[in-house]
């Protein structure tokens, strides 16, 4: 037999902890419902001033702590009915839901105000906007990172976001690192979160772009019967397929910059030639690669099975453009500069030149990705700019001051209208020497894009018997044919 007195000290220890157990629930229990009435008044006392402000009826003042559903507040439960019908907000654990507030307030505590949920989806509304502007301009070619996204957040906190005028410039200084992004920064700002009856950008673009804007029927009204067939059919207008035909002289400031963006595309094609290096290749070729045969071998017990072949590498040639920025191609020659800045940002191996009555080499001018500030230098470094044209002298001089610097196997493009001053002799002479050193030379003519035209000046006879091709310069399509051609050939 076990000790009774033992026996019975444990009997009343375990009597105690079962007595302050009851008095613990009972306690937590009485806090649970003073939290009730607690946040119900709370809640009343709030509806009440939103229904004074308002000028709502039915909300006279804050109900009391011991009337938890009042007049005009039927979903809220009295302690002794936690669960009402119809209102699982109010739970037994003394979990309040107020009423149009989704989800459960914790214990003792209330659900945010219906304006403090608006403020809150009305700023992750605006942050979904601006990852959309930085996607956006993404898409047009501009550098947007993780850092400039947060960089814009951190802007409209510094800003009233409610003035469209301070918000633009904000993004604007927070996601544009270059002059060439300032347009399209405009563009997908327009696009995001549309236009403050801004001028529609047709009117730059003519009449012809206003025609192939689709319409869309408005349907019937009511019971009416449709007065034609809705049928919807494809008529749609884009932008940079306009432009493509265009010519340059006819162009405005707005197609400028949506046209350099399809040259900064053209610029990344040019010409290449084979290499003395040879790289694997899977397609049959006499030149067999011993090492990778001897290697594949032994995955088969020393059989030669597999046989590997190598091919020449390719590896950019390179392309000398001389532009022509005399008076008469001044309608031509700023798209035309543009195209060569692209060229030389773009691609290695790249040689650009400028001439009028002499030849400047504007190479390190046009480095850079800001094409603006490049522009400006090559402006700044030219002194004949629309002035005579002399095209044998500065063919001339690009033979002896810069033959070692070109080499041969150079891509020569001359743009030029072929109006010349200088004698026709010393013209076909160098352009002679020239074809003889250089891999191909194409001369791009503005005018060559008239079907009537004819190479009938006397610096076009000297120099057409000297040149390669003959293509026309006077639009994005001509130069898109340019990049074909060099292209075409790799030897």
């Amino acid at each position: 037999m076990p000790d009774e007195p033992r026996v019975a000290s444990g009997h009343a220890e375990i009597a105690e902890k079962a007595r302050a157990n009851v008095v613990a629930r009972g306690l937590a229990k009485e806090a649970d419902e003073g939290s009730i009435r607690t946040a119900a008044a709370a809640l009343a006392e709030y509806e009440a001033a939103l229904a004074a402000a308002n000028g709502a009826p039915g909300h006279t003042g804050p109900a009391t702590p011991g009337d938890l559903a009042t007049p005009g507040h039927a979903d809220l439960a009295t302690p002794a009915d936690p669960a009402a019908p119809g209102h699982a907000g109010l739970s037994t654990s003394g979990h309040l839901a107020a009423p149009g507030h989704a989800g459960l307030v914790t214990r003792g505590h209330l659900a945010a105000p219906p304006r403090d949920l608006a403020v809150s989806a009305m700023g992750e509304h605006l942050s979904s906007q601006v990852a959309f502007l930085a996607a956006t301009m993404r898409a047009q070619g501009a550098r947007v990172g993780l850092g400039e996204v947060l960089a814009a957040e951190r802007a409209l906190a510094a800003v009233d976001a409610a003035d469209r005028t301070e918000v633009f410039y904000a993004l604007r200084a927070a996601l544009c690192s270059t002059r060439a992004e300032l347009n399209g920064f405009a563009a997908a700002f327009t696009i995001v979160f549309g236009s403050d009856d801004a001028p529609s950008p047709l009117d730059d673009l003519g009449e012809i772009a206003k025609q192939a804007v689709p319409r869309v029927a408005v349907p019937p009204q009511g019971n009416e019967a449709p007065a034609a067939d809705l049928t919807p059919a494809p008529a749609a207008w884009s932008e940079e397929e306009l432009l493509r035909e265009k010519d340059f002289a006819a162009y405005t400031d707005a197609e400028r910059a949506v046209a350099r963006r399809l040259l900064q595309r053209i610029a990344l094609r040019g010409p290449k030639r084979r290499s003395r290096r040879t790289v694997p290749t899977k397609r049959r070729r006499d030149e067999h690669d011993l090492r990778a045969t001897v290697r594949a071998s032994l995955r088969t017990g020393g059989e030669l099975l597999e046989r590997r072949y190598r091919e020449p590498a390719q590896r950019p040639r390179r392309l000398v453009l001389i532009c022509d920025v005399s008076g008469s191609m001044a309608p031509y020659s700023r798209m035309l500069l543009q195209y060569m800045q692209a060229c030389v940002a773009a691609r290695a191996r790249v040689e650009a030149f400028v001439f009028g009555t002499r030849l400047t080499r504007v190479t390190r001018e046009l480095r850079g990705r800001d094409s603006d500030r490049a522009l400006h230098r090559a402006a700044e470094a030219v002194n004949d700019w629309s002035g005579g044209t002399r095209i044998g002298e500065a063919i001339a001089e690009l033979n002896r001051e810069h033959g070692r610097r070109i080499g041969r196997g150079s891509m020569v493009i001359l743009l030029s209208d072929g109006w010349d001053r200088g004698d026709p002799d010393e013209l076909a002479e160098e352009m002679a020497r020239l074809q003889r050193t250089a891999y191909k030379v194409i001369w791009l003519n503005p005018l060559a894009a008239d079907p009537r035209y004819e190479p009938l000046t006397r610096g076009m006879k000297a120099a057409m018997p000297h040149v390669d091709r003959l293509l026309p310069g006077n639009s994005i399509s001509s130069l898109e044919t340019l990049a074909d051609l060099m292209e075409e050939g790799t030897t």
